[in-house]
């Protein structure tokens, strides 16, 4: 799905290659017929603000939100499992169900990291990719929750994704109970193991 590979690009370091690819992302997005009017938007303002912006600053505020707060870690199973035991082969069974896929990503690259994820979503059937994200709902509402806390411009973008990980299911779906900030890197995360990727959700994707 076209939404998940513009998202995985805007999520990622604001270097020159990314800046400089800023005017074919627009086009893009004024051509993809699939968004929704309000996700056009906010993809479209976003960009907008990322070209006006000094890049200096851009990639510093980029390391200061990513890199240097933990409750806003774009590595998913952190926030999932925080440091427990069981993060370790929850990131190896992932990378081996992105290889069942056929895709290979690089050693330097964790599996759970959310680009990444919103890379592979992109590369599935429309209806397989919305099952894929809606694993993730529960994790992608409490990093939201932590980036709306401290204003983030990135928090629009990840809000796009976890309501598109709420569309498989959604007729007979519960919401979500609302998020709060949470701190990741406690031992006993917020979330129970283990994680069985394998397994496609099955009913409402944001029941809770």
């Amino acid at each position: 799905m076209m939404i998940h590979r513009l998202v995985s690009f805007l999520l990622q370091y604001p270097d020159a290659d990314l800046r400089r690819a800023l005017p074919e992302i627009a086009i893009a997005i004024a051509g993809d017929d699939t968004l929704l009017p309000g996700e056009r938007q906010t993809l479209a303002a976003f960009v907008e603000d990322l070209v006006a912006a000094d890049p200096t600053q851009a990639e510093a505020d980029y390391v200061a939100t990513f890199d240097m707060v933990p409750e806003h870690s774009l590595h998913l199973t952190h926030h999932l499992l925080g440091e427990d035991k069981n993060r370790g082969p929850a990131l190896i069974d992932l990378g081996e169900f992105y290889r069942e896929y056929g895709l290979e990503i690089s050693q330097r690259e964790l599996p759970d990291y959310l680009p990444l994820i919103l890379e592979f979503s992109s590369l599935l059937e429309a209806e397989e990719a919305r099952l894929f994200l809606s694993r993730w709902t529960k994790v992608l509402r409490q990093l939201l929750a932590n980036l709306e806390d401290a204003s983030s411009p990135y928090a629009p973008l990840v809000k796009l994704v976890e309501m598109r990980s709420c569309m498989a299911g959604a007729g007979n779906a519960a919401p979500v109970a609302a998020a709060t900030r949470s701190d990741p890197s406690l031992a006993d995360g917020d979330f129970d193991p283990p994680v069985n990727w394998s397994a496609l959700p099955v009913g409402g994707a944001c029941a809770g």
